[in-house]
C-alpha cells in the first residue's frame, strides 16, 4: 500500500544540496498524493481530538516487552497520541483477532509486534483494506506490503555475539574449540537475521576445521524450558567436551545455564546473550553468562511512538534502509546495538537507567 515512506538510500551519493533539493520535491509530490488519495482515512482521523495508535504485540510475559510498551505509550502521551494496547500471549490466531478488533475501534495506525512474521501478513491485509498503515514493530512481517519496518540492527547483533565468542575462544588457546549453537524460533524473522549474522563470522573459522558445531537447533517460542533441551541434547552429544554455547538471546541462554548448572559446568563454558535483561546481567555478573546484546529499548519505542504519530496523520517520513519481505523491499529504520560484559555494565544498561546498579550487583557479595 506504501503510504509515506521515503527511502533516503538512492539519494546518498548525491551531493548534500542536490540531494536535499530532491528530497524536498518528493516530500511535496507525496504529500499532494497522500491528500488526494487517503481523504476519506484523514477525514475519520481529523474528527478525533488526537490520534489513536492500536499497538498488538506478541506478549506482555517478558520484562522486554513490557518495556517496549509502557516506553512506546508514555512518548506517544507526549506527542499527544492516544495508545489502545492488545497482547496475544505467543497466539497467532489471537493475534489476528486483536488487529481486528483495533481495526473495528478505528485506530488511525497499527503498530504490531509480532509473534509469527507470515502468519500476521494476512493483518496487514486487513488493515490496508480498512485504508490504516501498518509499522512492524522489532520483528519483520514478511510476504505483504508492510508500510514500515522499525528493528535494531540485528544482523550486526549476529555479529557482535559471534565475534565476541571467537575472541574469547582464541583468548583461551589454539586448539580446535567445539559449541553448541542455540537459535531463537523458527517463526520469528530476527531469529533467522541473528543466525545469518552469526554466520557471517563462523564460516571461515567452521570451514577450516578451528571450531565444530557440536550440536545445533531452533527454540520453539524463544521460551527457556526448550532452550534447556536443546542445550541438554547438545551436553548428552559432547559430554562435558565443549567450550561455548552460542544463544540468541538471554532467555534461550537462561535456559541453557540452567542445563549446564546440573553438569557443573557453569561460569566454565562460555555463553552468548541478547537483550540485556536483569536475570542476564546478574548471570554476568555472577560469571553464569559472558555476554549479552544491550538494545536500547527505550529508543525503538521513542522512535516508533514518532513515526507512528506521522503514519497516523499521514506525514511523511524518511527511512533510510529496508528488508526484504518477501514481497517487497520493506522501508527500514535500524538501530544500533551495544555489547555488553561484566567490563561495561556500569557505562551501558546501568549508566542509562536500563537497570539499577543496586538490582545489577544484588547478588555479589563484594557490593555488600
Amino acid at each position: 500500500m506504501g503510504f509515506i515512506i521515503i527511502v533516503l538510500t538512492p539519494i546518498f551519493g548525491m551531493k548534500l544540496r542536490l540531494a536535499l533539493v530532491v528530497l524536498s520535491c518528493v516530500i511535496s509530490v507525496i504529500t499532494g498524493w497522500i491528500w488526494a488519495h487517503t481523504g476519506s482515512t484523514l477525514n475519520s482521523s481529523s474528527k478525533r481530538a488526537q490520534p489513536l495508535i492500536g499497538l498488538s504485540l506478541d506478549t506482555l510475559k517478558e520484562e522486554r516487552w513490557q518495556r517496549d510498551r509502557d516506553n512506546f505509550v508514555k512518548k506517544a502521551a507526549e506527542l499527544g497520541a492516544d495508545v489502545k494496547v492488545q497482547s496475544a500471549n505467543g497466539d497467532d490466531v489471537r493475534q489476528v483477532s486483536d488487529v481486528e478488533s483495533l481495526i473495528t475501534s478505528g485506530v488511525d495506525v497499527i503498530v504490531i509486534a509480532p509473534h509469527n512474521g507470515d502468519a500476521m501478513a494476512k493483518a496487514v491485509r486487513l488493515a490496508h483494506d480498512a485504508g490504516i498503515p501498518v509499522l512492524s514493530y522489532d520483528r519483520l512481517i514478511r510476504n505483504c506490503d508492510l508500510d514500515l519496518y522499525m528493528t535494531f540492527d540485528n544482523f550486526h547483533v549476529g555479529e557482535l555475539q559471534a565475534k565476541y565468542l571467537v575472541d574469547a575462544l582464541a583468548k583461551a588457546g589454539s586448539q580446535k574449540k567445539r559449541i553448541i549453537r542455540l537459535y531463537g524460533a523458527k517463526t520469528d524473522n530476527n531469529a533467522v537475521v541473528f543466525k545469518a549474522g552469526q554466520d557471517k563470522v563462523l564460516k571461515p573459522l567452521l570451514d577450516s576445521g578451528a571450531i565444530e558445531v557440536v550440536h545445533e537447533d531452533w527454540v520453539e517460542d524463544w521460551k527457556p524450558e526448550n532452550a534447556k533441551k536443546v542445550a541438554n541434547a547438545g551436553i548428552n552429544k559432547a559430554g562435558h567436551n565443549f567450550d561455548a554455547i552460542l544463544a540468541s538471546n538471554d532467555g534461550t541462554a537462561g535456559g541453557a545455564i540452567q542445563a549446564l548448572i546440573e553438569e557443573g559446568l557453569a561460569g566454565k563454558v562460555l555463553v552468548t546473550g541478547q537483550d540485556a535483561d536483569l536475570a542476564a546481567c546478574q548471570r554476568i555478573v555472577a560469571g553464569t553468562q559472558s555476554m549479552t546484546i544491550y538494545k536500547p529499548l527505550k529508543n525503538l519505542a521513542d522512535r516508533a511512538a514518532e513515526y507512528a504519530v506521522k503514519l497516523a496523520q499521514r506525514r511523511p517520513v524518511i527511512a533510510a534502509g529496508s528488508y526484504d519481505s518477501g514481497q517487497l523491499q520493506v522501508p527500514s529504520v535500524l538501530l544500533d546495538v551495544i555489547p555488553v560484559t561484566k567490563d561495561n555494565l556500569q557505562e551501558t544498561v546501568i549508566k542509562d537507567g536500563f537497570h539499577k546498579a543496586e538490582e545489577v550487583f544484588a547478588n555479589a557479595p563484594q557490593t555488600k
